[in-house]
């Protein structure tokens, strides 16, 4: 069963001209969602980690399961205001938008191997974002993984002229 397949697609939301990819189809599927973590685990599960970083809030669930088949720790990143400790945030560009995103100061040891994981890449403006904290915090991003990647919108190759590693399961053309 392919995972693009399971993928459902909303247009306009949360605005016109937005084709916004809905992987809650494929989280309430079990052997999809059992797809996607044996599938990350696969490509991810030989390297050196330390820790998986997940993004708010879809990248929680992927990130979490992914952590506990890797054996692994999970830091959240979080959205302004959510997290009760010391916290250090980025703000980004958002393909509709501005956001913000935060991490807890201590969440990161220097030298700590992180994988970062969210569901989709898009413009990038969240990954890099995430990318920035965690190296600020003196974790070395070893890869990033999505579920989805759009490589129109330019987020992968932000990715790469920041020389930053990533994986995505399936991608969509054309967004």
């Amino acid at each position: 069963m392919p995972i693009k397949s399971l993928i459902r697609t909303i247009p306009d939301y949360p605005k016109a001209g937005i084709q916004f990819r809905d992987i809650t189809t494929l989280l309430k599927d079990p052997v999809g969602f059992g797809l996607v973590i044996d599938g990350l685990a696969a490509q991810f599960g030989t390297q050196k980690i330390d820790k998986i970083a997940g993004i708010e809030a879809r990248g929680f669930i992927i990130g979490a399961a992914l952590a506990y088949k890797l054996g692994v720790g999970f830091v959240p990143m979080r959205k302004p205001g959510k997290l009760p400790a010391t916290s250090i945030g980025r703000d980004y560009a958002l393909e509709y938008g501005f956001n913000r995103l935060e991490i807890h100061t201590e969440a990161i040891a220097l030298g700590e191997q992180i994988l970062l994981v969210d569901d989709l890449i898009a413009t990038g403006g969240t990954a890099l974002a995430a990318a920035s904290l965690i190296q600020e915090l003196g974790g070395v991003v070893m890869g990033c993984a999505f579920v989805i990647d759009l490589p129109d919108l330019g987020g992968t190759q932000h990715l790469r002229d920041m020389g930053l590693k990533y994986f995505a399961l399936c991608q969509f053309e054309g967004d």
